[in-house]
C-alpha cells in the first residue's frame, strides 16, 4: 500500500538556513536519487496559518510518496539526502499518511494512490494549486482572513502551507479529529467559502488537487511535541 510522508525540518540560525536555502537547487538533485522514493516535492514554507505570502525561511518541507510504509519510515530515517537535512535541522517531524480520497493533478500527474482502507478516526487533507499569474493579487488578498479563520478553528491539531514556487505554486496541508470537523469548518459562510466560489467562478486556479488521508504515525516532533498528540488532548 503506498505511504505517502511529509517531513518538515526547522533551521533556528541564520547559517543553518542559509544552507536549507542552498540545498533548494542541491536537493532537487538528490531526491530522485533516494531507493524506492516515488513522487516528491521539495518546498519552502509560509508564516502564519494555512499559506501565506510571506516566506518562513527557518522551515523547508519534503513531500513524498512510497511503495510501503516501512519502505517510507527507512527512507525518511536514514537515506542519505534525508539525513543530510536532519543533521542541519534544530527539529523534524514526519507524518504518515494513505491517501482515501485523491482528485486532480499535481504538475501533470495523479501522484496518491487511493486506498481502499477507511477510518473514521483522525484525517489530514492537502489542497494544492497553481495560481493563474494574472490574478495572484486576488487571490492573496483573501488569504489572511482565510489564514485567521483556520488557525481559530479549535478543531484543527496541526497547519501549515508550503510551496514550489512563491506566490504561484500553493499548498496546505492540515490535520482534523474527523471529517465531520473538517465538513464542519468547510460549511462555515466565511471567508473560505467566498473564496473558493470566487475561485470557482473565476477560473483563478491553472491546476489544482485535493486530497484526504488517513495518518499512519509520525516520527519526530514540532514545537517541542508530535502534533498528533493534540488529537489526543482533544
Amino acid at each position: 500500500m503506498q505511504t505517502v510522508t511529509l517531513t518538515l525540518y526547522r533551521f533556528d540560525t541564520w547559517r543553518a538556513r542559509a544552507w536549507a536555502l542552498g540545498m533548494m537547487g542541491l536537493g532537487r538533485i538528490l531526491l530522485p536519487r533516494v531507493p524506492d522514493i516515488g513522487f516528491w516535492k521539495l518546498c519552502g514554507a509560509g508564516k502564519g496559518e494555512g499559506f501565506t505570502p510571506t516566506a518562513n525561511m527557518a522551515t523547508v518541507a519534503i513531500l513524498a510518496t512510497w511503495p510501503d510504509h516501512a519502505t517510507a519510515q527507512f527512507g525518511t530515517q536514514h537515506s542519505a539526502s534525508f539525513q543530510r537535512y536532519a543533521r542541519k535541522a534544530d527539529e523534524s517531524w514526519t507524518v504518515y499518511l494513505s491517501a482515501t480520497r485523491s482528485s486532480g493533478a499535481w504538475a501533470g500527474q495523479a501522484p496518491f494512490e487511493v486506498s481502499t482502507q477507511t477510518s473514521d478516526g483522525p484525517l489530514a487533507a492537502l489542497t494544492r494549486a497553481t495560481i493563474k499569474p494574472g490574478i495572484a493579487a486576488q487571490f492573496w488578498r483573501r488569504v489572511p482572513d482565510i489564514s485567521r479563520m483556520i488557525g481559530s478553528d479549535p478543531n484543527v491539531a496541526f497547519k501549515i502551507g508550503i510551496g514550489e514556487v512563491p506566490l504561484l505554486h500553493q499548498v496546505t496541508f492540515s490535520i482534523w479529529p474527523d471529517a465531520q470537523a473538517m465538513a464542519a469548518f468547510a460549511r462555515q459562510d466565511g471567508p473560505h467559502a467566498r473564496a473558493i466560489r470566487a475561485v470557482r467562478a473565476g477560473k483563478w486556479f491553472r491546476e489544482e488537487l485535493y486530497a484526504r488521508f488517513a495518518i499512519l504515525g509520525d516520527h519526530g516532533t514540532w514545537g517541542g511535541s508530535s502534533p498528533l498528540d493534540r488529537l489526543e488532548a482533544a
